[in-house]
C-alpha cells in the first residue's frame, strides 16, 4: 500500500508535522495532495489534509494505521494551495493545519460524529430483549445510528447504551462529517410527449389533478421542481408522487445552488471609454496580463478617478486569455453596489464570497469556482483562497485597509498571500488605493526600496491616477476648530458650518453622509460626585451606553448590564453619560432638523442578513436625507446626490497607542471625503476636530497625500518602524500576572542572547543596516480581556535577520514551560493592530 502524509486537524505546535498513514486498496486512486481524509488519531477519528503521497514510510509500515475514509470525490485543495499553506505556516509562524483550514469553506470544516452499531457476533439474551427491546430493534433496523439521534429517540436509555457498550454487544464508531452539504431539490422529469399522452389516456377521469399535472407537463416539458409544479397546478406533492409511482413521470434529487442574489437582475454593462489618464494606467497592467507575466502594480488613484473601470477591463483581458481573476475588497466595501458592477459586466461568471452570506451560500459559491462555472471571484480577505487553477490577475482594492490582515490565527495578510499566489501562477497583481499604505507606497517609490519592507523582492510598479473622471474637482474641505466653537458659545455637536451645510442640503433636496467612528450612545458613564466610571468586570475597558436597549455594553467581551439610575459606588443620583456615539448623533439630528430622514449604519443596525443592502438601497432611492455611520460609510459608496460629507470627531483615533494611528486617521478622512461630489453636483466636506493643526487632519484639507506621507515617513525612519523596520508582536495571556512577567522576561532574554551572538549590536537610531531590538515585556494597551491579563513583547528588526526563525526557535525552547504554566502565546508577524 502507498503512504499518505497527513496534517491532522489538531492546531498545536506539538502535532505540527505530517503523520504517515497507509492508503488501503479501496481508497487507492482517490487520495492525492489536497484530499480531505478521516484518520484515527489518539483514540479519535479526526479530519486531516493529505500534503503528499509516497511509496515508502519513515517508520516500520507495520506500525502505521490506515486512512479511515476519503471525504471528497474531488480534493477541495489543489497541490498549489497546499504549497501556499506551507509557505503561510513559515511566514506567519502558525501550525500548518491552521493555514490549510483557513482555505476551506466553513461547510467543509468537518466535525466528528459518534455512531452506535451492533457489535459483530453480538448475541441477545431474553433479558436484553425484555429490558432493551425497543432500543435493539431500532439498531437492527438501522445500524450504525448516530448517537445523538438514538438519544433523542430513547432519552431514558443512556445508561442502557453504556451498559451494552461495556458488555461488548454494542460498539461506538466515529465518523468525520461535513457541517452541511449541497442542497438538493426533488425535480420532476417528464418523458416524451408520446408517453405523456399515453399516460393521459391511462389515467381515469376522476383523477382530475393527476390529469391536470400531465397536461401541464405537456405544455411545459422542461424539468421542474416538485413543489413548484404542485403550486402551478394547484395540487399536492402526493399527486406527483402517485404519478411517479405509476411510472408516468420521474422524480430525481437535483443539486440546486443557494444563490445569494436570487431574484436580482443585473442589467448588462459595456466597457466605458477610458480617459487618457486611465488609458495610461491601464496600458502596463494590460500588457502584464496579456503576456502572462508576474508583476505587481500600485494603482494610486484619487477617489473618483475610475480605478474600478480599470479593474473591470483588466479582468476582461484576463478572461480573454482563458484565465481567472480574483478581486478583493474590504468587507465593509463589499456593498451591493460593488457586487452589481462586477455582476453586470461579467454575469454568471462571477462568484461572490463574503461573511454576510450564509455558510450554505458561501459553500455553493465556492463550488461554482471549483467546478469551473465561475471565472471571477469577488470577495473579502479569504476570497484570496478561491480554488482557481489558472489565475491571471489578482486585484486588491483599498489595499491600505487593515481588514486585509486577519487578527486570529493564521494571522496572514491577504496582500502578501496575493503576491505569493500570483508568483506561483505567473499572474499580475493590482493594488489600488487613493491612500496606499506607507509600506506599499515606500516599496514602489523609494529608489533603494524600503529596507524594512516585508519582502525585499516586493517592488510594485507605481501607476499614478491623479485626476477624477471627467475632470471633476475634488470636494472643497473645511476644517472646523471645535475649541473656537466652544468659545463662541456653541455647545452643540454640530458646528455652525456643518449645521448650515446640512440645512442647505435639506433645502436643495440633496443628500449628506456623516461619519462618527463610535457606535452606541455615549462612550463612557461617570459619576460627577465621586468620579466612578462604569467598567467591564472582565476587561480593563469602559462600558459604552446604548440607549435603545438601555444598557451598558463591553464591545470586547459582550458583557452587558442595565442602565444605572444612581452611582453604584456612592449612590449619588448624579450619574452622567459622556462622549458621543452614533445613536446620540441620530437623536441630535432629529432635534436640530425636524423631519430629517436619517439612516444609521453601524454594527448595531447591520447585524441582520441583508441589512446593508436594505439601508443602502433606501439611501440610493433617496428615501433618506442623511446616511450616518461608522467607518463602514467611508468606503465603496457612490451616490450621485451626495454633495456633503461631515466628520464629527476627526481626531477620535489619533490618541490610540499605535504608531499607525496618524496614517489611519488620514486615510479614513480622505476616503470619506471622497464620497462627496462624485458626479455632476459639486461636493463639500466639513471636518470637525479639536486638533486642526495635526498633519493627519490639516493635510486632508489640501488633499495632500504626498506631503503627509513624506512627513510620516521621516518619523518612521527615525524610530525604525515599518517600512524602515519590521515587527513581530508576542502577546501572552493568563489569569495570573506573575506568570506572564516571568515568561515574557525569559523570552526577551533568550532573543537578546541570539541577537548578541549574531553580532547585532547596532541600534535603530544609529541607522545600522542590520539591527534587532526586543521591547518588553510590558502590559498590553488593554491589559485585561475576558478575565485574562495580557503582556506584550515586541521584536523590532531590519536587514538580513531571520527574526521569525529565532522567535519560533525561542518558543520551542520555552514550550515545556508554556505548557506547564497554561500561558497562552499569540505571535503576530508584521502586526497591523497594536492593541
Amino acid at each position: 500500500m502507498s503512504v499518505a502524509r497527513v496534517i491532522v486537524d489538531v492546531p498545536s505546535r506539538e502535532t505540527d508535522r505530517p503523520f504517515d498513514y497507509l492508503i488501503p486498496a479501496r481508497l487507492e486512486g482517490w487520495v492525492e495532495p489536497g484530499s480531505r481524509v478521516a484518520v484515527p488519531f489518539g483514540g479519535r477519528t479526526l479530519q486531516g489534509i493529505v500534503v503528499a503521497t509516497k511509496d515508502d514510510a519513515e517508520v516500520d509500515r507495520s506500525r502505521l494505521k490506515e486512512l479511515a475514509d476519503v471525504l471528497d470525490a474531488v480534493p477541495p485543495l489543489s497541490a498549489e494551495l497546499v504549497e501556499l499553506g506551507e509557505w503561510m505556516s513559515r511566514r506567519w509562524l502558525c501550525p500548518l493545519t491552521v493555514a490549510l483550514q483557513a482555505m476551506l469553506p466553513a461547510a467543509l470544516k468537518g466535525k466528528t460524529e459518534k455512531y452506535i452499531a451492533i457489535a459483530r457476533g453480538a448475541e441477545w439474551t431474553e433479558a436484553d430483549r425484555l429490558f432493551d427491546g425497543e432500543l435493539i430493534a431500532a439498531l437492527e433496523r438501522q445500524s450504525p445510528l448516530k448517537l445523538s439521534t438514538l438519544l433523542r429517540q430513547f432519552p431514558d436509555q443512556a445508561g442502557a447504551i453504556q451498559r451494552l457498550l461495556k458488555a461488548g454487544k454494542l460498539e461506538e464508531l466515529q465518523k468525520v462529517e461535513d457541517r452541511l452539504s449541497v442542497r438538493t431539490v426533488l425535480t420532476v422529469f417528464a418523458p416524451s410527449p408520446e408517453r405523456l399522452r399515453a399516460a393521459l389516456e391511462a389515467i381515469p377521469r376522476r383523477a382530475a389533478k393527476q390529469r391536470e399535472t400531465i397536461e401541464y407537463l405537456l405544455a411545459h416539458p422542461e424539468p421542474i421542481a416538485q413543489q413548484q409544479l404542485a403550486e402551478a397546478v394547484g395540487t399536492t406533492t402526493g399527486t406527483i408522487k402517485a404519478l411517479a409511482d405509476k411510472g408516468f413521470v420521474e422524480l430525481r434529487a437535483v443539486t440546486e445552488d443557494r444563490d445569494p442574489y436570487e431574484g436580482r437582475e443585473f442589467p448588462a454593462s459595456a466597457p466605458m471609454k477610458l480617459t487618457p489618464a486611465q488609458a495610461a494606467a491601464f496600458g502596463p497592467i494590460a500588457a502584464a496580463v496579456g503576456e502572462g507575466r508576474h508583476e505587481v502594480f500600485l494603482l494610486h488613484g484619487v477617489t473618483g478617478s475610475g480605478k474600478t473601470e480599470i479593474y473591470l477591463q483588466a479582468i476582461q483581458r484576463c478572461l480573454e486569455q482563458g484565465k481567472e481573476a480574483i478581486v478583493l475588497v474590504p468587507e465593509i466595501s463589499l456593498t451591493p453596489q460593488m457586487v452589481e458592477r462586477f455582476k453586470s459586466r461579467f454575469g454568471e461568471r462571477v462568484a461572490v464570497l463574503h461573511s454576510r452570506l450564509s455558510n450554505g451560500e458561501r459553500y455553493d459559491e465556492w463550488r461554482k469556482i471549483r467546478d469551473g462555472r465561475a471565472q471571477v471571484a469577488v470577495g473579502a480577505r479569504s476570497a484570496i483562497f478561491a480554488p482557481f487553477g489558472r489565475i491571471g490577475l489578482i486585484v486588491i482594492d483599498e489595499e491600505h485597509e487593515s481588514s486585509y490582515k486577519q487578527e486570529e490565527s493564521p494571522k496572514y495578510h491577504a496582500r502578501d498571500v496575493a503576491v505569493e499566489r500570483a508568483r506561483q501562477h505567473g499572474a499580475a497583481v493590482v493594488l489600488g488605493s487613493a491612500t496606499p499604505s506607507l509600506e506599499t507606497y515606500a516599496a514602489a517609490t523609494i529608489e533603494s526600496g524600503a529596507p524594512g519592507n516585508r519582502d525585499a523582492a516586493f517592488r510594485p510598479v507605481y501607476v499614478p491616477l491623479p485626476e477624477r473622471v471627467a475632470d471633476r474637482p475634488l470636494p472643497g474641505v473645511t476644517i472646523v476648530d471645535m475649541r473656537e466653537e466652544l468659545k463662541l458659545g456653541n455647545r452643540a455637536m454640530f458646528s455652525r458650518a456643518l449645521a448650515d451645510a446640512l440645512q442647505a442640503r435639506l433645502d436643495r433636496e440633496e443628500q449628506a453622509v456623516l461619519l462618527l467612528n463610535r457606535r452606541g450612545y455615549s462612550t463612557f458613564v461617570m459619576c460627577r460626585s465621586c468620579g466612578y466610571t462604569a467598567q467591564c468586570p472582565h476587561c480593563d475597558i469602559a462600558l459604552t451606553y446604548h440607549r435603545g436597549s438601555q444598557n451598558l455594553r463591553c464591545h470586547y467581551c459582550g458583557y452587558a448590564e442595565r442602565e444605572p439610575t444612581e452611582c453604584p459606588s456612592c449612590q449619588s443620583p448624579h450619574i452622567r453619560f459622556f462622549g458621543t456615539g452614533t445613536q446620540k448623533v441620530e437623536e441630535a439630528l432629529a432635534l436640530a432638523f425636524p423631519g430629517i430622514r436619517v439612516i444609521r449604519m453601524d454594527v448595531d443596525t447591520t447585524t441582520e442578513k441583508g441589512s446593508h443592502e436594505k439601508w443602502l438601497t433606501q439611501f440610493r432611492e433617496r428615501r433618506a436625507d442623511v446616511l450616518l455611520g461608522t467607518q463602514m460609510v467611508a468606503k465603496g459608496l457612490d451616490f450621485p446626490h451626495v454633495t456633503l460629507v461631515g466628520v464629527l470627531a476627526a481626531d477620535s483615533a489619533l490618541k490610540l497607542p499605535d504608531f499607525r494611528a496618524p496614517e489611519r486617521t488620514f486615510q479614513l478622512l480622505t476616503q470619506v471625503a471622497g464620497r462627496a461630489g462624485r458626479h455632476e453636483l459639486p461636493g463639500e466636506v466639513v471636518i470637525q476636530t479639536y486638533e486642526p493643526e495635526h498633519p493627519s487632519v490639516a493635510m486632508v484639507e489640501r488633499h495632500d497625500y504626498a506631503g503627509f506621507t513624506a512627513q510620516e515617513l521621516r518619523h518612521r525612519r527615525v524610530l525604525g518602524y515599518p517600512p524602515f523596520g519590521r515587527l513581530i508582536s508576542l502577546t501572552l495571556s493568563h489569569e495570573q500576572m506573575p506568570l506572564l512577567i516571568a515568561l515574557g522576561e525569559s523570552f526577551a532574554a533568550k532573543m537578546r542572547e541570539k541577537a548578541s551572538a549574531a553580532g547585532l549590536t547596532g541600534s535603530f537610531a544609529g541607522g545600522a543596516p542590520h539591527a534587532l531590538e526586543v521591547l518588553g515585556p510590558v502590559p498590553s494597551p488593554i491589559p485585561r480581556l475576558k478575565d485574562r491579563y495580557r503582556f506584550q513583547c515586541m521584536v523590532k528588526y531590519r536587514g538580513d535577520v531571520d527574526a521569525p526563525g529565532w522567535v519560533a526557535k525561542t518558543l520551542q525552547e520555552l514550550a515545556e514551560t508554556t505548557k506547564r504554566s497554561g500561558v497562552t502565546v499569540g505571535v503576530d508577524v508584521d502586526p497591523q493592530m497594536m492593541l
